[in-house]
């Protein structure tokens, strides 16, 4: 087997997440290699370097302005890895994939189905690759879910029910994720990102119309909500958002079937199934994990079909352009789409 070169990675977004994802790429080295960064906070490329420094690496110089990095590095470089405010995903990954890059970008993929639209768009035309990392749709727990959904296996999905819960308000407060502007919406957008992207994915098929009340709880933007939806099928489906509870992070999400329920959480944490006759659910199983990284490696290696295409984020962007609206007037069913 011929050793491949191992991929010249650009990294836009230095945070908390973004280190997160680092430190997993740094055990990665037989395929990766952090190039350069680009980050505008100099204490968060601080930490960052320590990182490499602890790893025995050089670390990566910064570069905080993207064009000029692309400018400056594009022809040296592979793919990039966008882990920055969700605002920032659309302009980061259409000009990575204008320079001819691969593109992972963090979820949310954007923030309104237009710009979904638009990336799609430059998809196509520069033909490069654009995966979503979202936890969901790239655990083997979701991927083994909707191949048991589509399969028939259960029969026909009848109903939807999600809940995700966290205590945001607190544990990230004063921060880019509770300013609207950069971060798209609230709690809904952010942890319960993850619960609509999941669903979305279960589904399979796009909502036809939603109502959605939300309460921001003298924030900016939502902490809590509630959503009522139906499917292009008629499959209905409820969301509930609480992000202002006792410390944790959690959800459930269960699909009801004639043959079986499914049950799950939104970031694949579990899978397990209660057919008719059983008083309590059994686990089913499931192939061994993989990260976000090495799951775009394999995509873009042609070793496995892209798990979470922009195709999955424009569903997911037309639900939350349904949400918000129906949300701003008060819970009026809106249309999707």
């Amino acid at each position: 087997m011929t050793k491949t070169e191992p991929v010249q990675t650009a990294f836009i977004g230095c945070g908390d997440m973004g280190r997160h994802h680092i430190r997993a790429m740094l055990r990665q080295l037989d395929t990766t290699r952090i190039t350069v960064v680009c980050e505008p906070s100099q204490a968060a490329y601080e930490l960052t370097k320590d990182l490499f420094k602890r790893a025995n690496l050089a670390p990566p110089p910064n570069q905080p302005d993207l064009d000029r990095l692309l400018a400056d590095y594009g022809n040296r470089l592979d793919a990039a890895f966008i882990v920055t405010p969700h605002a920032y995903h659309h302009n980061q990954a259409e000009a990575c994939m204008e320079s001819g890059l691969d593109v992972l970008v963090e979820k949310p993929m954007v923030v309104s189905a237009a710009e979904a639209k638009s990336l799609i768009d430059t998809r196509d035309r520069t033909g490069k690759l654009l995966v979503v990392a979202f936890p969901g749709s790239l655990s083997p727990q979701i991927r083994t879910a909707v191949t048991m959904l589509r399969s028939g296996q259960l029969g026909q999905i009848l109903t939807i029910s999600a809940i995700a819960w966290q205590n945001w308000r607190t544990a990230f407060a004063k921060t880019w994720r509770q300013q609207p502007d950069v971060s798209g919406g609230g709690f809904l957008f952010d942890t319960g990102a993850h619960m609509l992207n999941t669903v979305v994915d279960l589904a399979g098929e796009d909502f036809v119309e939603v109502a959605a009340w939300f309460d921001n709880r003298d924030l900016a933007v939502d902490v809590l909500g509630t959503v009522m939806g139906r499917l292009a099928s008629g499959v209905l489906v409820t969301l509930h958002g609480c992000g202002e509870t006792i410390p944790s992070c959690a959800s459930d999400v269960r699909v009801f079937c004639p043959n079986g329920i499914l049950r799950t959480g939104i970031w694949g944490e579990r899978l397990e199934v209660q057919y008719p006759g059983q008083e309590q659910p059994s686990a089913v199983e499931v192939p061994p994990s993989q990260g976000p990284w090495e799951q775009f490696l394999a995509v873009r290696n042609g070793q496995m079909p892209n798990p979470c295409p922009p195709e999955v984020g424009l569903r997911m962007a037309h639900l939350w352009d349904a949400i918000r609206a129906s949300a701003s007037q008060n819970g009026m069913f809106v249309r999707c789409g």
